[in-house]
């Protein structure tokens, strides 16, 4: 059965800002959104029992119990929502991923936040830019994101949560900053916190960490991100318009 299930009905959210931490181009959504874990310590709010998810349990180091791949963590004092996912999920899933979800997020009044890495050529601070529907398009110009300077596509579940989104009245906000296309790329990660996540949802989060394990990181993630890639199984993309003319 298609479900989110909640796991501690104690934590009290009132209207949250999700955000998306799948996996995708330069791996930004999944780095951007670990580290909000573990920066915050979050709590396991719900685990994602969505239609198209890869059953398969998820080990840690040194600890005994295990986990499933796409789960929700919950921080009530700063109203946020982050999902953390061990796993892609395959663009074949994303449409009953999406409405798997967006019918959750709607019910608890959140407002998603969802993440997608631009395959980029850098010169200097990745740059910024933000899409949205509804009162979130309206926070966007509050903190100064700046609209895409090109037309484009956010394919694969982001793309589809924020097409959910729209089909069903949901106000939702799409993040897309330049990353390297080949490698994960913290420095991308790290700017979507600060310029964007951080003022949209009003949380303060020291990423000066992950900047200095700028390496660490890279090598931890490298291997999804190859996986990734020899499947053709990115979570999620943005791409210019035009290479799909």
């Amino acid at each position: 059965m298609a479900e989110i299930a909640v796991h501690d009905e104690d934590i009290d959210l009132e209207a949250p800002t999700f955000v998306d931490g799948l996996p995708g181009v330069g791996l930004v959504g999944k780095i951007a959104g670990d580290h909000l874990v573990d920066a915050l310590e979050m709590t396991h709010y719900a685990t994602c029992h969505c239609d198209g998810l890869p059953e398969v349990t998820v080990f840690r180091d040194g600890r005994t119990a295990y986990e499933a791949p796409v789960r929700v963590y919950a921080d009530a004092e700063n109203g946020l929502l982050v999902l953390q996912s061990d796993v892609p999920v395959s663009p074949n899933a994303a449409e009953g991923f999406a409405g798997c979800l967006t019918g959750w997020l709607d019910e608890l009044g959140a407002t998603p936040l969802c993440l997608s890495g631009l395959p980029a050529e850098k010169d200097g601070v990745p740059t910024l830019y933000g899409v949205g529907h509804g009162e979130a398009a309206a926070l966007l110009d509050e903190h100064g994101i700046d609209p895409p300077t090109q037309d484009g596509v956010i394919s694969g579940p982001t793309g589809a949560l924020l097409y959910r989104a729209e089909r069903e009245g949901v106000d939702a906000a799409g993040l897309v900053v330049e990353a390297n296309k080949n490698f994960p790329d913290p420095e991308a990660a790290r700017v979507i916190l600060t310029e964007g996540v951080g003022p949209i949802a009003g949380v303060s989060v020291d990423t000066g960490d992950l900047v200095e394990r700028a390496e660490e990181v890279s090598a931890a993630r490298q291997e999804l991100a190859q996986r990734m890639q020899e499947g053709g199984d990115e979570s999620s993309s943005a791409q210019p318009l035009g290479m799909f003319q």
